[in-house]
């Protein structure tokens, strides 16, 4: 972004304008500054704004980023559009200005480790703060920016309880602490001593003094731990909210509790667990159970 702002005349003055406008509209900084990277790739490769380019032009571009091997993925041609989309509208102009394809939502159920597989990544943790973090990743269900973002004022021992603070879709929700990860939290604040933050970052000269452990971080710890345990699947930080919500639903919490717990604004979003989970008055199985146990029986 630094660049365009330095190499396209007028970016810096239209990025201003972009973070403005998706701040007004309610979206997290955090979306802007993805939107805004894909914006500033655009314009630094055709040197001039977005918002002056053509259809086809774009079209272009578009096809350059798939055809392009593996890098970027699918994931970034997505977010290029989105993030076209997103400058169009607080610009004032249609979205077919520039003739930007629609995106398929795709129906993929999430990876979700079993009780097994998640008690075999908290014991592979050598590290306190690497346990506790994985703990609370899974023990409540939070996604990498709110494990990120807890300070001490945050965590209410006496309740046992933890307040997540102006989350996604600016919601606050209080989350039941496990005693087990009490008596974690409480071991790990009396050793590392943190005076703000519960994971603080890697300070230097040139950043604050109190500043929250990095999202590349808290990453490498839950991919690099997930390969010390053994374990096969694709595992990132958010397949341990993913898990949670599955375990909590096969211990038998009903879908509007987890709801809460998850700070889902719609019940449709966590209605898509139950596809991941074994419940109700009768559990899924495999016809191969039946199949052997009926044909054993008649042979023997």
């Amino acid at each position: 972004m630094h660049q365009a702002c330095r190499e396209v005349q007028g970016f810096e003055v239209l990025l201003q304008k972009f973070e403005r406008n998706i701040s007004v509209l309610g979206r997290s900084t955090k979306t802007f500054e993805n939107y805004a990277r894909h914006v500033a790739a655009i314009a630094l490769h055709f040197k001039c704004l977005p918002t002056v380019l053509e259809a086809e032009q774009v079209q272009d571009y578009l096809y350059m980023l798939q055809k392009r091997s593996q890098t970027p993925s699918q994931t970034y041609f997505k977010h290029t559009v989105y993030g076209l989309r997103f400058l169009l509208k607080t610009e004032g102009l249609a979205y077919d200005f520039l003739k930007l394809p629609a995106i398929k939502k795709t129906s993929k159920l999430p990876t979700v480790l079993s009780k097994q597989e998640m008690w075999a990544m908290l014991k592979a943790a050598t590290l306190l703060k690497h346990k506790i973090l994985l703990g609370l990743l899974y023990g409540c269900g939070l996604r990498c920016m709110e494990v990120r973002s807890i300070q001490l004022k945050n965590i209410d021992f006496d309740r046992q309880q933890l307040h997540v603070v102006q989350s996604k879709g600016n919601k606050d929700r209080m989350l039941p602490l496990s005693e087990h990860l009490i008596r974690g939290i409480k071991k790990y604040i009396v050793a590392e001593q943190p005076t703000q933050y519960l994971f603080s970052g890697q300070q230097s000269d040139n950043t604050e003094t109190n500043q929250c452990y990095s999202q590349r971080g808290v990453q490498w710890v839950v991919k690099t731990i997930a390969q010390k345990a053994g374990i096969t699947k694709d595992v990132h930080t958010h397949t341990l909210r993913h898990s949670y919500a599955t375990h909590l639903l096969e211990d038998g919490v009903n879908i509007f509790t987890l709801q809460h717990l998850l700070g889902h604004q719609q019940l449709e979003t966590t209605l898509a667990y139950l596809h991941l989970c074994n419940v109700g008055t009768s559990k899924a199985f495999s016809p191969l159970d039946t199949l052997f146990a009926q044909c054993a029986a008649k042979q023997s």
